[in-house]
């Protein structure tokens, strides 16, 4: 009886843990997915007009990431005063504020000196603002997932920040330097105390802006153009007769050209950058090499003086 009973406890154990590595999991699906949506609809509303602190996308945008950064965060437990802020709550910008310190002339000094912005949460949300701005926002996460050490210090097992999702998300946010974002954090005191609200009803109805034909439509269009019934009785009668349809998807097409130049010519400036970089590098690269030889022919030089010295020593001798 008494077997009986562990075994179902046993059981009963095991389904929890199972539920509970799904319903992680599915938050992570969600938040991941929902975020590629709203990276999609910040590039198309830069298309149109340019993004501020006003935009309904980027607020959605801001929260989402802040969700994701949040997600199975560490909370505040006993014996890690370390851990704490001057406000005596934890987010995720004492994360970033450790892991991003090596990243090169970043920002984390600059919004701790931040006058307006006292709490965890509000230089949280100031950073993701400026490193947008800096069109460096992947370059701050990438940082910050390579200092694993760091990463497992701050996040429980099954976090975003701690899985493979955590690549994809670099990767889209690679596409938001592409953006040139226009925040004011200077008399602006952002609230990091209410709790960021993800809206998820742009995203229900969400369609894809270039992809026009589904896999279904595709393949029907297909199926139909090689029938005998698809063949029009008269040979010039126009294939498509919607004008708007046409005006639609030239209007989509123009929105993804616009997306494609922009991310073209961050490529550009991103790559005349890295090669201003390397040249820097090779020239001190030379520099040190000319200096290493320099100071091994001194040092050859001073060895057989001293070797002189010495022989002429022991002749003395």
């Amino acid at each position: 009886m008494e077997s009986g009973c562990i075994q179902t406890a046993m059981a009963m154990g095991l389904a929890s843990k199972k539920a509970s590595a799904r319903s992680i999991g599915v938050e992570r699906k969600n938040l991941i997915t929902v975020c590629r949506f709203s990276v999609k609809t910040l590039l198309e509303k830069y298309t149109t007009e340019p993004i501020d602190d006003s935009s309904e996308e980027f607020i959605n945008f801001a929260a989402i990431l802040e969700h994701i950064l949040s997600h199975r965060f560490k909370g505040n437990t006993a014996g890690s005063g370390s851990w704490f802020s001057s406000d005596g709550q934890r987010s995720f910008w004492e994360y970033i504020r450790l892991a991003c310190s090596k990243v090169q002339n970043n920002c984390i000094a600059s919004i701790e000196n931040i006058e307006n912005i006292s709490t965890s949460g509000a230089k949280g949300r100031a950073w993701i603002r400026v490193a947008l701005m800096e069109k460096r926002l992947s370059e701050y996460v990438s940082t910050a997932l390579r200092d694993t050490r760091t990463t497992r210090r701050f996040y429980d097992d099954g976090a975003i920040m701690l899985r493979e999702e955590a690549t994809v998300l670099t990767g889209m946010l690679i596409g938001l330097s592409a953006i040139d974002f226009s925040f004011c954090l200077k008399g602006e005191t952002l609230d990091g105390k209410s709790p960021a609200v993800i809206d998820y009803t742009p995203y229900l109805k969400f369609t894809q802006s270039y992809d026009y034909l589904s896999d279904e439509e595709d393949r029907h269009s297909v199926d139909s153009s090689n029938s005998e019934e698809s063949v029009p009785e008269h040979p010039y009668i126009p294939l498509v007769t919607d004008e708007e349809s046409w005006s639609n998807k030239c209007r989509k097409m123009e929105q993804r050209f616009k997306i494609v130049y922009a991310q073209k010519g961050y490529l550009e400036e991103l790559v005349r950058l890295r090669e201003s970089q390397l040249k820097n590098i090779e020239t001190e690269n030379k520099c040190l090499r000319a200096k290493v030889e320099g100071l091994t022919v001194q040092s050859q030089q001073e060895k057989k003086e001293l070797e002189a010295i010495v022989l002429e020593l022991q002749a003395q001798l």
